[in-house]
């Protein structure tokens, strides 16, 4: 009976659940074409020197498509609350809800896996082609549908989307069906325990992961250690952001309602009083910002320190395997901003029977909107001048690293453009529509 109740509710809602489904397809299409072009070139003995690339970027798409999936469905059910507590006000019991939550999850991921398994074969083939293109593979990759990367892709997607339900549904039923209707948007508990002891046992292992690079760990693996010490900081990051945000939101905030008051104080708000809905459009843009600069920046690092020159089509090798990844996480910036802010329609339809003009509205999205990709370019790029530096002092023995800054300044400015149109586009409707919510 529940399963048959969530499979309709994602039927009628299906706008509602459309960007958690389009993560977890990405999510599935990702690690499943990686998992493709892995296997197909592990038979090539003449691409041996560059498995190691390949693996990496597999395992980086991996941890993204979960970062990803997590966040999303998260965001999604957190949006729901409301409708979580009218159920349970009408007699609807938390276990009852929980069920219905995971089930409606369940349905959504193993939808969206089918269409991604579907999708992951022509990725690999168009990966495995930009290789032959890019001479990373002088005579091509033939890609061949093996069963091994589709169950794995499955499983992540299946497997992040429930995992994601889960916490998602012990945060909508932990409340009474009344206090979820309450009004005030102020956050009673900025940061639960358990999202305390994540954060910190993900800092303290990705602190231990930078201690060993330069210290225990062999040159040929410190760029794997250090890719890892990136993914733990990222969660460590992701997990006790919201306390960063809100001291940085207040800060950069303040320069911002100085610069333009009356929209700049709409913004400042905003950040001080929802800083976890904050946080969630800014963990994507840190985690573009940290991952890409770790794989591509260390790849230059480590070719500096052998003394190699890339040129030419060889030069594109490290953007090309990193780049569906920061494709997929681009995307995500634009959804969770866009679900972020879609949800705050009725604040922006209060704000402008009280006199403030769509034009002010706007100016408020677009500080908000920046504010929050500023803290999240500055948590990555901090996340990945750690790790860096420790690789650049494991193979060259300096706390040195190369980078290129048109790469960087690129990729910030792709990050910022995705966040505000994300922004501007969810919240037109309530700036220039009715007041009167359809």
């Amino acid at each position: 009976m529940t399963l048959v109740l969530a499979w309709n509710n994602v039927r009628f809602n299906r706008m509602g659940f459309a960007a958690s489904f389009a993560a977890v397809i990405f999510a599935v299409t990702l690690v499943g074409g990686s998992g493709l072009v892995v296997v197909a070139a592990s038979a090539r003995d003449e691409l041996n020197d560059v498995m190691g690339l390949l693996v990496l970027s597999a395992v980086v798409s991996g941890f993204v498509a979960v970062f990803v999936v997590a966040g999303t469905l998260s965001l999604h059910v957190l949006r729901q609350r409301r409708t979580w507590g009218l159920l349970r006000s009408v007699g609807m019991t938390p276990r009852q809800v929980s069920r219905l939550i995971m089930a409606e999850a369940l349905v959504v991921a193993v939808l969206a896996s089918v269409v991604g398994c579907l999708l992951a074969v022509p990725y690999a083939a168009l990966m495995a082609a930009s290789m032959r293109m890019t001479g990373l593979a002088p005579e091509g990759v033939p890609v061949e549908a093996t069963t091994g990367p589709f169950v794995l892709a499955s499983v992540v997607g299946v497997a992040a989307t429930l995992l994601a339900a889960r916490v998602a549904t012990r945060k909508a039923v932990g409340v009474g069906p009344l206090e979820v209707l309450r009004e005030s948007a102020a956050q009673r508990r900025l940061l639960p325990w358990s999202r305390a002891v994540v954060g910190v046992a993900a800092l303290a292992g990705g602190g231990v992961l930078l201690f060993l690079v330069p210290q225990q760990v062999k040159a040929s693996v410190a760029a794997p250690t250090a890719l890892g010490a990136t993914m733990a900081l990222c969660v460590g990051a992701s997990a006790l952001g919201p306390v960063v945000l809100r001291g940085m939101g207040w800060l950069l905030g303040a320069v911002v309602a100085w610069l333009d008051p009356g929209a700049g104080m709409l913004a400042r708000s905003s950040l001080v009083t929802q800083p976890r809905r904050a946080m969630a459009a800014a963990s994507p843009v840190m985690l573009t910002v940290a991952l890409a600069c770790t794989f591509l920046f260390s790849v230059a690092t480590t070719d500096v320190a052998a003394g190699v020159i890339r040129t030419g089509p060889s030069a594109w090798v490290a953007p090309l395997l990193v780049g569906s990844t920061v494709v997929y996480t681009v995307i995500s910036v634009l959804n969770a901003t866009a679900m972020t802010m879609g949800e705050r329609a009725e604040e922006i339809r209060l704000l402008r029977t009280v006199g403030t003009t769509p034009r002010q509205l706007a100016r408020a999205v677009c500080w908000e909107t920046m504010i929050v990709t500023c803290v999240g370019t500055l948590l990555g790029t901090g996340i990945a001048a750690a790790s860096l530096t420790a690789l650049g002092e494991a193979v060259t023995g300096k706390p040195w690293f190369a980078y290129s800054l048109p790469q960087y300044v690129g990729l910030v400015l792709i990050c910022a453009v995705s966040s505000l149109a994300g922004g501007l586009t969810a919240t037109r409707r309530s700036r220039y529509g009715s007041l009167t919510p359809s």
